[in-house]
């Protein structure tokens, strides 16, 4: 009887051992800072209300994102994917630009995944309704602050940046756009 209690809670710390583990595998720690410049006059569009880099202010950088799940958390946030816009260049993805009236996203670094998801779609879920948009561009949680990146931080580990067409989708009335909770899922 001693020797099944024994086995018993042997089993059970390995159990417990191995969801600690489990959740340090899944979670995503910052992987550093850079240090803001304040950007040359005109060169950090504050289109949709973009945060623009203060000189010396320290950035928090990712290499990662949250898992994936069916249903993941995250903040969703707007951008403008046209040329002008405060997005920057082009799409990473496909190296064009899109107008705002397109449902279309970038994922944080560690959801974008190298561009694995480049021109595949996701479901965005939130404000009690859901909308189906394709992902053209990284939210680069890497670098920021210089001019690839407008001038711009950069972007947290838990970012959707969507067009105007994904929070009209969403029925967010104008005024609220700009930061969001939501879910998403690949399609």
């Amino acid at each position: 009887m001693m020797n099944i209690r024994k086995a018993a809670f042997l089993a059970m710390l390995l159990v417990l051992a191995a969801q600690l583990l489990e959740a340090r595998l899944q979670s995503c720690n910052p992987s550093g800072k850079i240090r803001g410049i304040t950007p040359p006059k005109g060169q950090c569009n504050q289109e949709n209300n973009s945060d623009c880099c203060k000189a010396g202010e320290l950035y928090t950088t990712y290499k990662c994102s949250p898992p994936v799940s069916g249903n993941t958390k995250a903040h969703l946030t707007i951008n403008s994917f046209q040329k002008g816009g405060d997005g920057g260049g082009p799409s990473e993805c496909d190296n064009q630009y899109h107008s705002d009236d397109t449902p279309v996203v970038a994922l944080s670094t560690g959801w974008y995944s190298g561009g694995s998801r480049c021109l595949k779609n996701v479901v965005v879920s939130g404000n009690g309704r859901s909308v189906t948009a394709m992902v053209v561009d990284e939210c680069d949680s890497t670098m920021g602050c210089d001019e690839d990146h407008d001038y711009q931080p950069p972007c947290p580990h838990n970012i959707v940046d969507a067009s105007k067409a994904v929070w009209k989708a969403l029925g967010v009335p104008e005024d609220n756009w700009g930061d969001l909770d939501i879910t998403w899922s690949d399609a």
